[in-house]
């Protein structure tokens, strides 16, 4: 259910008491197996090793490809080149003439092989400040670090597989959230009503922005809600009825009567961003777990709840929360999560590649990305799984990974992936759930 990512200083702690050059033999070891299972027609390397612990299992890598008939050559000649320039301890901008021997690997137009981390990428949060290898194939010892997952770091490791050097476990602050997370999810029981199976309100959907409503509400539905109803302008309401056919309808101003037989509210999709004041009233008058996207946002300050609030920002949108830029939450993602959650004491999910949730007291979790989610509406998609799993009766932080990890496993099991649309994942999300 969740796999432990490491960080440098717990692979210190887990490496502690250990042999050094037996951990080097077997790191090297399978380094070298995996080149010659995954490369079975290479004949010749080239391998770039630094002074540390990583380049001597790039070395052993080496001797072992060469007693296996292979011939060392240059990077441009080379069928596969191995990268052990850096290990999981480097962090900062590589110096100049490392960030030489960087490029130089990257314009090989060879398959590059890392041992451990692609070099230029810190494997503690995942950021990339300089230059970085883009491997082809990542061999990590003990178990997936971080950087492995965490973007940008997760866009340079290229295949990742895991070997076992024989280290025992340790206990980490962050992991991956996998597909098991979505056997947590409540199921629709003998006697259920489809009020206790999952009731949602949903409240947005502007004119001009009534799509999101729409698949934000039929998405709710897809995730095993029983009930959800949709509380948008009196003017969209005429487009909403002919789109949206199981959901229940009601002028904005009725929200607060709305609510009383919601289980959770989904405040944002769609809404304007001229309506911060009921965004506010919502959140501090209506005590159900909520889930707050898009619209519903902007200008948002921190207010003190007992139920459960999940934001699920993407980059652009936490930028604004937390004053920053877009391009400084992509270059420091697990930063800006912390940030946000300190900031509104909340559960924050954090769009984008390599989905990211955070909660007050708890370790990041990250819960899957999918390129095919690069596309409107998607994000409607995600706040109404949330919502559902929310009215379930489940806690904010694993109710939004478990979506995360639902809507990651629904682009995954479309028959298409070019061309995908956020529709289309209404046909998947109750197979993966089914699953």
């Amino acid at each position: 259910m969740f796999e432990p990512l490491y960080t440098a200083a717990e692979m210190r702690a887990a490496e502690a008491g250990h042999d050094v050059e037996q951990l080097m033999e077997r790191a090297g070891g399978a380094v070298a197996d995996e080149i010659l299972a995954r490369y079975p027609d290479g004949r010749s390397f080239a391998a770039v090793c630094g002074k540390g612990a990583n380049g001597g299992d790039g070395r052993i890598a080496a001797e072992l490809l060469r007693s296996a008939g292979w011939e060392e050559r240059s990077l441009g000649e080379a069928d596969v080149v191995i990268d052990a320039l850096f290990g999981t301890g480097f962090h900062g901008a590589p110096r100049e003439d490392a960030a030489q021997q960087i490029r130089a690997m990257n314009r090989a137009g060879r398959p590059v092989v890392a041992v451990d981390i692609p070099s230029g990428v810190d494997a503690s949060t995942g950021e990339v400040p300089g230059e970085a290898v883009r491997a082809s194939l990542t061999v990590s010892f003990q178990g997936l670090k971080v950087g492995h997952e965490v973007a940008p770091g997760r866009l340079y490791a290229g295949d990742v597989v895991v070997a076992d050097i024989g280290l025992g476990p340790v206990e980490t602050e962050h992991a991956l959230a996998t597909p098991a997370i979505l056997e947590l999810v409540p199921r629709r029981q003998p006697g259920d009503t489809k009020y206790t199976a999952g009731s949602v309100l949903v409240v947005g959907g502007s004119p001009g922005m009534t799509g999101a409503v729409r698949l934000t509400a039929e998405a709710a539905f897809r995730a095993d809600a029983g009930y959800v109803a949709v509380a948008a302008p009196p003017e969209s309401l005429p487009v909403i009825e002919t789109t949206l056919l199981e959901a229940v309808k009601r002028p904005l101003d009725d929200v607060w009567e709305a609510a009383e037989r919601a289980g959770s509210l989904a405040i944002g999709p769609g809404l304007g961003r001229e309506r911060q004041e009921l965004v506010r009233r919502l959140l501090a008058e209506i005590d159900l777990p909520a889930v707050v996207d898009a619209d519903g946002l902007y200008g948002l300050e921190p207010i003190e709840r007992r139920a459960a609030t999940v934001l699920t920002p993407h980059s652009g949108e936490l930028g604004r929360l937390i004053g920053e830029e877009a391009s400084w939450i992509d270059a420091h993602r697990l930063e800006a999560l912390r940030r946000a959650v300190d900031q509104f004491r909340c559960v924050v999910l954090l769009k984008g590649e390599g989905t990211l949730v955070g909660a007050p007291g708890e370790g990041p979790l990250v819960c899957g990305g999918y390129p095919a989610l690069a596309t409107a509406g998607t994000g409607d998609v995600l706040t109404g799984v949330v919502a559902s799993f929310l009215a379930k009766g489940m806690d904010g932080r694993l109710a939004a990974a478990a979506a995360a990890r639902a809507h990651t496993e629904a682009a995954v099991a479309a028959p298409h992936k070019a061309g995908l649309v956020a529709s289309d994942l209404f046909e998947t999300l109750p197979s993966v759930l089914d699953a």
